[in-house]
């Protein structure tokens, strides 16, 4: 982040960082360093709305952003970078709007796309820091494998339901997310926040941290989280740090055996969702026998319109089945299963479903145990079917 006249502070600026101007660790420098510097940010949603806020605040001067999703009602709970009115657009362009009326000074790139192995690389060359606020593991490991591969460092952070984690990887010396997590985790173990919920405001404290040790990084002040990951209880109110070493075997940045982008989808045992929405294999019902324990919901819905005898078990809560649910299901909660299990049909196939899918295999599996052998898992669950088949279908 070279300093030149480029950088140079008009009256306007310094009026507005004067704060900043002020502070022994930063002074005119430290502002100049964070005009200068070119940030991505991966996600405009519970993580990406504080941290691009606090960092088009402070006035780095070109913020990039990477977001392929829409504002959705159920986003406002926590993205505080949308308002309601934003309901329908792309998240990029309520960020642009929202960053610009902040601060106009600051240059903004939007990309209203998916990440992925095809265009990480190009994307995150041009940038500086990237700050990572993605919510799945394949886009995870994506974004740690092109940080060490471009050497740029990557300020990571996560949240589900009442905990976070924030740390600095793939900076001089540090280590990568992979030497934290060799591995993901299996399919569905850990619930996204879509299936578990998360605290309004933990994407916030999580989120601001991020900026925070970005402006660390760009400023040279004080000491980011370089080897230290930071555990945050909201509940509690807790905080701790737990100290990471590299990882010599770490094959991304220890034997770097890693020398080129993968199937991050594949690698993390998920459909992508593009993959899902091109090619289904269920559309000509020629591949149906292929895939016996689940069913898309096209499929589902052809065969419904057919007249199919199809009994529908819904194991969402309450609450949720009372903002949208499929017609002539029946609603068990998953927890409620076992004592509700008698009262189901055997001799009847059926599609169980939830959400996203997860809590719905899960109880399919529990099912086949119980010796249900004409249970299905409806692939992407309702929220799937509100994208594929009803579009009219409320969203959460």
């Amino acid at each position: 982040m070279p300093l030149d006249e480029h950088t140079d502070l008009s009256p306007d600026e310094l009026q507005r960082y004067h704060r900043h101007l002020i502070l022994p660790n930063i002074g005119e420098e430290g502002q100049r360093r964070l005009k200068a510097a070119h940030v991505l940010l991966i996600g405009a949603g519970g993580l990406g709305s504080p941290a691009a806020l606090y960092l088009a605040a402070a006035g780095v001067g070109h913020l990039g952003i990477v977001d392929a999703d829409v504002v959705e009602l159920s986003n406002l709970q926590r993205q505080v970078l949308h308002g309601s009115r934003d309901i329908g657009r792309p998240k990029v362009s309520s960020a642009e709007a929202r960053l610009r009326d902040l601060n106009p000074h600051v240059d903004i790139t939007t990309y209203h796309a998916r990440l992925t192995s095809a265009n990480a690389m190009e994307l995150l060359g041009a940038y500086d820091i990237i700050v990572d606020g993605s919510d799945n593991f394949q886009t995870r490991y994506l974004v740690n494998d092109a940080c060490v591969l471009l050497d740029k460092p990557n300020v990571y952070g996560s949240v589900i339901r009442f905990d976070g984690q924030a740390s600095v990887f793939s900076a001089k010396d540090g280590p990568c997310y992979r030497c934290l997590f060799r591995e993901p985790p299996p399919p569905g173990l850990i619930p996204n926040c879509a299936e578990g919920g998360v605290f309004g405001v933990l994407p916030g404290l999580v989120g601001t941290i991020q900026a925070t040790e970005t402006i660390k990084l760009i400023t040279g002040a004080g000491e980011p989280l370089v080897g230290r990951l930071l555990l945050v209880d909201a509940l509690r109110m807790r905080f701790r740090t737990i100290e990471l070493a590299r990882d010599p075997e770490c094959k991304a940045c220890g034997t770097r055996e890693i020398t080129s982008l993968i199937d991050y989808d594949a690698f993390c045992g998920v459909t992508s969702s593009e993959d899902a929405a091109v090619g289904n294999e269920y559309a000509s019902g020629a591949a149906d026998d292929d895939e016996k324990d689940e069913i898309t919901p096209a499929r589902l819905d052809a065969r419904l319109r057919g007249g199919a005898n199809i009994a529908l078990l819904d194991v969402r809560e309450p609450y949720e089945w009372a903002i949208a649910r499929l017609s002539d299901a029946r609603l068990v909660p998953l927890n409620s299963l076992p004592q509700a299990v008698h009262s189901l049909n055997r001799d009847v196939e059926m599609v169980v479903y939830c959400h996203h899918g997860a809590r719905s295999q899960a109880a399919a599996d529990w099912l086949r145990d119980q010796g249900f052998d004409k249970v299905r898992n409806l692939v992407g669950g309702i929220d799937r079917w509100s994208l594929e088949v009803d579009p009219s279908m409320r969203r959460y």
